[in-house]
């Protein structure tokens, strides 16, 4: 049965839906020959190349959908290539064979805390359309003095350049002098939201870190630039939210040679905190352009 080109390349691993959309659309994708257009259906055994480079198809049936919880720190951009040389967030993850990561959402390069990838295309594209409304919760750092006035205005809402928002719950969190902080949720995705909601009340936000998207929460024991591959049971949550059927099979387990990757994993974390830590001390993060 024929599917959707786009569809079939996001789910073996390629990208996004998104992102083989605007390749197909950009010449980059061909069938059997032919450069592919947008629409175009393909069969199972369809020849299919990337920048002249023979890719290979999965059916669902041989892909095993995984997902990654990564501790982004401050100072990574959420591109694949940068061309000013800045360390991206895909740097420091595994290898994954024939497919590669796909990053769930963004956070802007001064934001640290929970960023999910996964090598299923079209678990990604669901899980970023706005219609999902996925609960996000950050922990806010302010600086300077908030107004109780302020606190309810971004309750109630507030109206941007690009539409009303507002956080869904805001909480006072505790601090010292004149840094607060404070936990926000809100189901939204929109570039630089939270940043944005509190400056229009012209309060400076000194740290901004996402601690759970939905019900998968930061691990506290996951050090900055480490990863962790989820379970199962969090996986098919995802999927859950996402419409998608369960996944029933695993790369992570309890026998012995699933005891040996994971000491092969923990060993890679501890590889990449080590280069964040090098790659720190060559100076600040670079500040945020708007």
């Amino acid at each position: 049965m024929s599917e959707k080109l786009q569809k079939v390349l996001a789910r073996a691993g390629h990208g996004s839906r998104r992102e083989m959309e605007a390749w197909i659309a950009a010449g980059r994708v061909s069938v059997d020959g032919e450069i592919a257009g947008l629409g175009d259906r393909v069969e199972a055994d369809a020849k299919i190349r990337i920048d002249g480079r023979a890719v290979s198809l999965k059916s669902a049936d041989d892909i095993v959908c995984r997902v990654l919880a990564y501790h982004k720190p401050e100072g990574e951009i959420c591109s694949r290539k940068d061309p000013e040389g800045r360390t991206t967030v895909f740097e420091r993850l595994p290898k994954v064979r024939d497919a590669r990561w796909v990053a769930v959402g963004r956070l802007d390069i001064n934001t640290s805390g929970l960023l999910l990838f996964t090598c299923d295309g079209e678990l990604a594209n669901r899980l970023m359309h706005p219609s999902n409304e996925v609960e996000r919760e950050y922990a806010v750092r302010t600086f300077g003095e908030v107004p109780e006035a302020a606190v309810q205005r971004l309750r109630t809402g507030v109206t941007l350049e690009d539409g009303p928002a507002q956080f869904d719950t805001i909480k006072a969190a505790g601090g010292e002098g004149i840094n607060q902080w404070w936990h926000v949720t809100l189901r939204e995705g929109r570039n630089r939201e939270v940043r944005r909601l509190w400056e229009s009340q012209d309060v400076q936000v000194s740290r901004l870190i996402r601690v759970r998207y939905g019900q998968v929460e930061l691990p506290k024991t996951l050090p900055r630039g480490g990863w962790i591959e989820l379970p199962i049971e969090q996986v098919n949550y995802l999927r859950q939210l996402a419409g998608l059927e369960p996944e029933t099979r695993s790369l992570l387990g309890t026998d012995k040679h699933s005891v040996a990757r994971s000491k092969v994993k923990s060993a890679k974390i501890r590889r990449a905190v080590r280069k964040h830590k090098v790659g720190s001390n060559h100076g600040k993060p670079t500040r945020q352009r708007d």
